[in-house]
């Protein structure tokens, strides 16, 4: 039993090792770009409804970029 449990567990191991991997690779994924488009949205509203200037508009998108 000690090699094939060793063996089955150094599966296990590896097989949580690489499901963990993919779902941080996913959701990081999911996660980029999804704030500053929140912001950019949020940046464009407050410029078409007159709470900021243009050129308060293109120095905000800038730091948001």
């Amino acid at each position: 039993m000690g090699f094939w449990g060793g063996g089955i567990m150094m599966f296990l191991f590896l097989g949580a090792f690489i499901y963990f991997f993919v779902w941080l690779v996913r959701n990081n994924k999911t996660n980029i770009g999804t704030n500053s488009k929140k912001a950019l949205d949020i940046l464009k509203e407050r410029y078409v409804k007159g709470e900021i200037t243009k050129e308060q508009f293109e120095i905000m998108k800038k730091d948001i970029s």
